[in-house]
């Protein structure tokens, strides 16, 4: 089974390139986030076209999670147990949804933020994390992915300048603990070993064209499933202007391959 975990920045901006990319790698399992809209406003007639059965968690022009599949959709699950909500009122944001495709159960996250360590959001960040974490304990005995949009750069070799980003949230000490942690727990990362590299380049001053990147698009596996893993890799060429249909987004897909 090959699964792929990818931040299209607006997927009715992307269709066409995610229905080009899903064709072009066999993609089973396509996790994606920052949709962008409410299911209603999506153009999935070419997906569903494709094989694909879709879920999808989206409230507004903001954040947004979705899941394609086209080895089974099950029991699909919006936001995580005691997941907590943001802003003023304070409610639920989609940055989470699950469902079992083909005995896999796979979580496409879409990770606060943070915007700045001094910031609210920075705060909910950290909280988020925590309560995902919390409720992940339960899921480690069964093939289980947690794939998705971090925001966070685990190392310094995951930032193409630390020294630059010393004061900015995705590097900071409270923000690295908390991923350390869901290793801690017993799950794998399983993309490094595989597919080292960055995965995001922000569209300012030709970063994608200097590499002057962050990796922070991961595929966390429980024990059952990282035994699985046989390989991995970034679709660097979807970041690429020059390749594809229309703009591409500022992330690029991560693919993992399993028995």
């Amino acid at each position: 089974m090959r699964i792929a975990t990818w931040n299209v920045n607006s997927l009715r901006s992307r269709i066409d390139r995610v229905e080009a990319f899903v064709q072009r790698h066999d993609i089973d399992v396509l996790a994606l986030q920052e949709t962008k809209a409410r299911e209603d406003q999506l153009p999935l007639m070419g997906l569903h076209g494709l094989g694909y059965e879709i879920a999808v968690s989206g409230l507004n022009q903001w954040n947004g999670v979705a899941l394609l599949s086209r080895v089974g959709l099950e029991d699909v699950e919006v936001g995580f147990a005691d997941m907590p909500p943001y802003g003023e009122p304070a409610a639920s944001e989609a940055r989470a949804i699950a469902a079992t495709c083909g005995g896999v159960r796979i979580w496409s996250l879409y990770v606060p933020n943070g915007r700045k360590p001094d910031d609210p959001h920075y705060v909910y960040k950290l909280d988020w994390l925590a309560r995902l974490r919390a409720s992940a304990r339960g899921w480690l005995d069964v093939p289980t992915a947690l794939v998705g949009d971090w925001n966070i750069c685990p190392t310094d070799d995951d930032v193409f300048d630390p020294q630059q980003f010393r004061n900015s949230t995705h590097v900071t000490p409270p923000e690295r603990a908390a991923f350390q942690g869901f290793l801690d727990d017993g799950w794998a990362e399983t993309t490094r070993v595989h597919a080292p590299g960055y995965t995001y380049w922000d569209y300012y001053r030709q970063r994608f064209e200097r590499d002057r990147g962050l990796k922070i698009d991961f595929v966390l596996a429980s024990p059952p499933l990282a035994a699985r893993v046989t390989g991995a890799f970034i679709d660097r060429d979807e970041r690429d202007p020059a390749q594809g249909t229309g703009s591409p987004s500022d992330h690029a897909p991560v693919v993992v391959d399993l028995t």
